[in-house]
């Protein structure tokens, strides 16, 4: 007999059991834990962190067969995403109520969950609800989400700067709270950012499983994983350590700027010349963004990591003061040529950047 499902809120699901399930149609009978974006090592040339293919992408399926079909697990129906690799849609049967699910191999699963386990409640930052085992997977239901923020910002083309600074706010306060929490994120980009509501107006952090944690200050870390538009001039430049909140920090800076411009702030379809303009540290910011958006920009995106601010520090900046103070009226021009990472050449050299 199965046991009676356990609910696992944020912070307190350390002790609550899991329910297990009886045997059933559990998929293959083992399958390899998600990949990773690839290797500094594993790309070819010494400075190349991706290959010109698609690392960043959701990988194909075993066999090339495409997205699984419905199944049943429990007392939820699930739906897998198209668009969001080992996410699905949960449907419970009995009250209708709309979760994610995210499927990990069973020997990995407790890993996976540990950084959510360890780190206190946030509003920004997803908790796990319930898991549900199975002979070989694990089952990992989180609340229902609205969208990830980099689709958002692709739609929008960029934002204004008092919607900016709302969303970014929320951003730092879950990044500040991982740092702070022992915590360091790693392969941190927008799409690692969904909306908790329909409005779109309150985010929060999606994923921790790619995260690591620490051990007192030292936030030294060797990991080459993440996404080129949003690697940092250390991590291309060093073969031994680096610090991981400041390599966070960085890539706060690379969203900001995106937010605010519509487009990356180091670009290129060569993977070379991308890594050498991230390793000059050395981008344009447009005319319609404020001076103090600007400076903030500037105090994030510097390529001595000692010289960027923390993230806690981010949130006393004064640019969230002057832009969300009432009366606030955002410069607005009619720039076409600002939009978020799109690309009218051939998508399998450019698609590698879209992370």
């Amino acid at each position: 007999m199965s046991r009676p499902a356990s609910l696992l809120p944020a912070a307190r699901c350390r002790s609550a059991p899991a329910k297990r399930l009886q045997p059933l149609h559990d998929g293959p009978a083992e399958e390899a834990p998600a990949a990773k974006c690839p290797r500094l090592a594993d790309c070819g040339p010494p400075d190349c962190l991706s290959a010109p293919g698609s690392p960043c992408a959701p990988a194909s399926p075993a066999g090339g067969g495409g997205a699984a079909g419905p199944s049943l697990i429990a007392s939820y129906l699930l739906l897998p995403l198209a668009e969001r690799e080992q996410v699905s849609r949960a449907l419970s049967v009995s009250s209708g109520r709309e979760l994610r699910c995210k499927v990990f191999p069973l020997k990995h699963y407790q890993d996976k969950i540990r950084p959510y386990i360890q780190l206190p409640s946030h509003r920004n930052i997803t908790g796990v609800v319930e898991v549900i085992l199975g002979d070989t997977k694990a089952y990992v239901f989180f609340e229902k989400d609205f969208g990830d923020m980099h689709s958002y910002v692709r739609s929008c083309k960029r934002l204004r700067e008092e919607e900016a600074a709302r969303l970014f706010k929320q951003i730092v306060s879950a990044v500040a709270h991982c740092h702070q929490s022992a915590i360091v994120l790693g392969d941190l980009k927008l799409r690692k950012f969904v909306f908790s509501n329909e409005e779109r107006t309150q985010l929060r952090l999606e994923s921790l499983e790619d995260t690591h944690i620490i051990k007192g200050e030292d936030d030294a870390l060797s990991d080459k994983h993440g996404c080129p538009a949003y690697v940092s001039p250390e991590i291309l430049n060093t073969t031994g350590t680096y610090s991981g909140k400041s390599a966070d920090v960085w890539s706060l800076g690379v969203m900001l700027y995106t937010l605010l411009v519509g487009r990356y702030p180091f670009h290129d379809s060569d993977p070379s010349t991308l890594f050498s303009k991230i390793r000059r540290g050395q981008f344009c910011i447009p005319d319609h963004v404020s001076p103090k958006a600007r400076c903030l920009i500037r105090s994030l995106l510097r390529r001595e990591p000692s010289e960027r601010l923390t993230a806690p520090e981010i949130l006393l900046h004064p640019w969230f003061e002057a832009v969300l103070e009432p009366g606030y009226t955002d410069q607005e021009t009619g720039t076409l040529d600002q939009i978020v990472p799109e690309y009218h050449g051939d998508s399998d050299d450019i698609s590698s950047f879209f992370c």
